[in-house]
């Protein structure tokens, strides 16, 4: 029930029939293609940075770079915490085992 079974392959006949030839075509030369016409340019409108708008890119600017770094020092903090509470724990518990080693 739980060994493999191997499928066995069937011993080829031995009439086997040769794979189909293809015939190659011959390509005519037709008219060519009209080349085709230039595009003409799409007018998109030319971005002025104005002081105003340059002011708003620089404050948003600056308010994204203040929010990531919060969130970052934010998680390294949040890390820092948890190992400090980690290595208290560890202490207090190999000096509540070393205090009952002593008392035996």
């Amino acid at each position: 029930m739980f060994q493999p079974k191997i499928p066995t392959m069937p011993q080829p006949s031995g009439l086997v029939t040769p794979p189909a030839v293809v015939q190659p075509t011959t390509i005519t030369p037709g008219t060519p293609a009209p080349a085709p016409a230039a595009a003409p340019e799409p007018s998109r409108p030319v971005v002025q940075l104005t002081p105003g708008t340059a002011v708003a890119l620089v404050g948003a600017g600056t308010a994204v770079v203040l929010v990531v770094g919060t969130v970052l020092v934010s998680l390294l903090l949040a890390v820092a915490v948890t190992s400090a509470s980690v290595a208290v724990c560890a202490v207090v518990l190999r000096s509540l085992i070393a205090f009952d080693a002593k008392r035996r």
